[in-house]
């Protein structure tokens, strides 16, 4: 039986298990990662004040959302298979995802400031509050993540993302996937379907933490599960900002 199972590939069963051997006077502990994921949020949201500032002042943040992006997706990667430098590069990955969510989220802001003058502020509020209510789950054991729980939703974000990666290429051939965007009845809930999906991630993504701190994973792992958190979580963001501004649109 898996006890590393997660939708989340930063925090999948081999990247823990492979750094169980030899052992460590310090291990890993749930506090000391919801610690460090709480300095890289405030890193986060240094970068994201830049980048939104910067698009406030009249200023074209293309090469901002660019560098964030791209910058995020090769920092992600090195950590994923260079687990040890996790203490060095977490933060550098919140940086570069402030830069990108911040820009993104001025854009939005600018776009729906008629219809829906605080839909980033709603989202960060929704985005925090689901967070907070899935810890709560996961804690007092409302939620328990089961190998069937797991595979479900493994499953479906596996789904997603190849799904999302499919649109990506049909774009490339000028073939649009409008109900991504637009604000059908299919398109909202098809968002609906994707955030709770998100959401349910961080069951898993608590549970990978619960697991390593009990098999004493060393201390910098607390860097690679708090960076594993803020992968959903900017995923659970940017989800719930897509279905607000899905629902600002019919208005």
């Amino acid at each position: 039986m898996s006890l590393f199972k997660s939708g989340n590939p930063a925090l999948s069963e081999k990247n823990f298990q492979t750094v169980f051997v030899g052992g460590s006077s310090e291990t890993m502990t749930l506090r000391g990662t919801l610690n460090k994921f709480g300095f890289m949020l405030i890193m986060l949201m240094g970068s994201a004040f830049y980048s939104w500032k910067e698009f406030s002042r009249g200023q074209d943040v293309q090469s901002l959302i660019w560098i964030g992006l791209i910058g995020g997706l090769i920092t992600a990667f090195v950590i994923i298979f260079k687990k040890e430098w996790a203490g060095y590069l977490a933060p550098l990955y919140a940086l570069m995802e402030g830069l990108f969510l911040g820009a993104i989220s001025a854009m939005y802001n600018d776009a729906f400031a008629a219809k829906a003058p605080n839909i980033v502020m709603n989202a960060v509020g929704l985005t925090f509050g689901t967070a907070i209510a899935m810890y709560l789950l996961y804690s007092f054991k409302i939620i328990r993540a089961t190998e069937k729980f797991k595979s479900v939703v493994f499953t479906a974000t596996a789904g997603i993302a190849i799904f999302y990666l499919i649109t990506m290429v049909l774009r490339m051939f000028n073939v649009d996937v409008a109900f991504l965007h637009e604000g059908s009845l299919m398109g909202i809930g098809f968002s609906l379907v994707v955030v709770v999906i998100a959401a349910l991630n961080l069951i898993m993504d608590f549970d990978m933490i619960e697991q390593g701190t009990a098999a004493g994973a060393p201390k910098y792992m607390e860097w690679y599960g708090a960076f594993g958190l803020m992968v959903t979580i900017v995923w659970l963001y940017l989800e719930i900002l897509r279905l607000l501004s899905k629902l600002s649109s019919r208005k």
